[in-house]
């Protein structure tokens, strides 16, 4: 039912956007990893609702809680559970709405597919399924500390706003996590005035992960950056995904986009990095670098057309608690998919490596 992730390191993801609960059951976490409910719970604060006035203002604490896999805070090599409690879910707002299909949004196709569907805030099509994501995602993080792989994103634009440098230290500092201060600023204006007009915008996303290995990923069907890519696209809001130069490369030539390879501190290195890390599907051991593009909310105050359940054409106006951009809310949930895509493809070149 498509709520299973991984080979190696696996997910799986349970629980609605207005339901109880959400939460996450983790298999093939090695055992005797230190895992602090801190870190988890600092990657959750990252991604909630309500964390500046460009957000959600849906109040959730989404607190930690640790059911099964751990002892003393050391893994144990079974299944580890998360859960993450709903308390300020408000399902009023949707039930005017319960019989209109929301343009842009998952409505029509749900009840397409299933013939039936939670309207209570999207249920399993809600930007709130992440947090299960998030909270994987971070012990993902974990494992990877211990091998120094390092993994980050940030805003690299909201609609037509562009930065111009990145300073990795600024990506926390402004509301919009972006590296380049100038370009927060008018980003941060530029959702203001879209909130007011009752809109949404949406932006790019950059990831980059550094101190990967040669040697991850699959050269047919499994490439690190296919399913690095399908991983990132399994977010709701994002439509599209590039890596490397991305569509740049169709207007260049080989002698420009090829990649050459050096000796750098007595490794193996490339003088440039057109193919953002990844060659045949493999990576080279360079910095790994992917752009998402990400959709404006579907949820938005101006009146729309549409149809209700019954084919009639009628008027919606989505009430509620929603963000005018989640752009700056995905950059965390982009960076738990590129830890548990990492993880997953590292255990298990660990396993190909020990038979050799």
């Amino acid at each position: 039912m498509g709520n299973i992730w991984g080979r190696t390191f696996r997910i799986t993801t349970w629980g609605e956007s207005h339901g109880p609960s959400l939460g996450v059951v983790i298999d093939g976490c090695p055992p005797g990893i230190a895992i602090s409910p801190e870190l988890i719970q600092r990657e959750l604060d990252r991604r909630r609702p309500g964390q500046s006035a460009l957000t959600s203002p849906r109040s959730e604490k989404d607190k930690v809680h640790i059911r099964s896999g751990l002892l003393n805070n050391l893994s144990t090599g079974m299944p580890i559970t998360i859960e993450i409690f709903n308390e300020d879910a408000d399902s009023s707002a949707y039930e005017e709405i319960k019989d209109r299909w929301r343009p842009g949004h998952a409505d029509y196709t749900y009840e397409a597919k299933y013939g039936i569907r939670d309207y209570r805030g999207s249920g399993r099509a809600s930007g709130r399924e992440t947090v299960a994501r998030v909270a994987a995602g971070a012990i993902a993080k974990i494992i990877l500390n211990r091998f120094d792989i390092d993994i980050y994103a940030f805003t690299r634009s909201i609609g037509d706003i562009h930065i111009r440098n990145v300073v990795r230290e600024e990506i926390e500092n402004n509301a919009v996590r972006c590296p380049d201060p100038e370009a927060a600023k008018a980003m941060i204006d530029l959702i203001g005035r879209i909130r007011n007009e009752h809109d949404s915008i949406g932006g790019v996303v950059e990831l980059r992960i550094s101190g990967l290995p040669p040697g991850l990923g699959d050269p047919v069907f499994d490439k690190f950056d296919a399913v690095m890519a399908a991983a990132i696209m399994g977010l709701g809001a994002v439509k599209g995904v590039e890596i490397g130069d991305g569509f740049a490369v169709a207007s260049k030539r080989g002698s420009e986009n090829n990649d050459e390879f050096i000796i750098e501190h007595d490794r193996i290195a490339t003088r440039t990095n057109h193919s953002g890390g990844v060659l045949g599907g493999i990576t080279n051991g360079q910095e790994f670098i992917l752009r998402a593009a990400v959709k404006p909310p579907a949820s938005i105050g101006r009146e729309q057309k549409t149809l209700n359940n019954a084919g009639e054409e009628v008027a919606i106006t989505v009430e509620g608690r929603h963000d005018p951009t989640i752009v700056p809310r995905i950059v965390p949930i982009v960076e738990a998919m590129a830890a548990l895509v990492t993880v997953d493809f590292l255990l298990y070149q660990r396993v190909i490596e020990g038979f050799r």
